[in-house]
């Protein structure tokens, strides 16, 4: 059996990230904006490193982390998107809700990137406090909006070689 490794140079593991051309929707939750407004500065800046122009990146407010699945099907059913990056900030309560909310976002996102094809990244924070997330939006841990906006493009770039059977490098 042969292996074809898609990335040649082991030092850079995301290859040549170039977004030219390509459209993102950045599905956001407004319910704890403070964390996710950074989420989505983080994706943008991210997006536009890689050469995405900015009348390319379009960001769509929703109510909280539960409605970013749905709203996602709704804006892969446009097929005006190459790929969509749900960002959002579940932080864990006294209640079972953190539990319903934080599986059935991830859940949800999976299954729309499943059921349409559409790439779909989840940047959506699952923590236990709101200092965990202020870390993870752009403090000590990195800008986990970038980080879900760059897995995004990566997921975009390698598809598109596996369906063009051309190398990435």
């Amino acid at each position: 059996m042969t292996t074809h490794d898609h990335h040649a140079d082991p030092a850079d593991p995301h290859g040549h990230l170039d977004g030219r051309g390509r459209r993102f929707a950045l599905v956001c939750s407004r319910f704890n904006d403070l964390i996710v407004t950074h989420l989505e500065r983080g994706a943008r800046d991210a997006l536009l490193r890689h050469g995405v122009s900015p009348n390319d990146i379009e960001t769509i407010w929703v109510p909280g982390a539960w409605e970013i699945p749905q709203v996602a099907k709704a804006v892969a059913a446009t097929h005006r998107f190459d790929a969509i990056v749900g960002l959002g900030a579940v932080i864990r309560g006294d209640t079972y809700h953190f539990e319903l909310v934080a599986n059935h976002s991830a859940a949800g996102l999976a299954r729309v990137a499943l059921d349409t094809g559409t790439v779909v990244s989840n940047g959506i924070l699952t923590v236990d406090t709101l200092d965990q997330a202020l870390q993870r939006a752009g403090s000590k841990a990195g800008n986990k909006g970038a980080d879900a906006a760059t897995a995004a493009l990566e997921t975009l770039t390698t598809i598109a070689t596996l369906t063009n059977n051309t190398p990435t490098s």
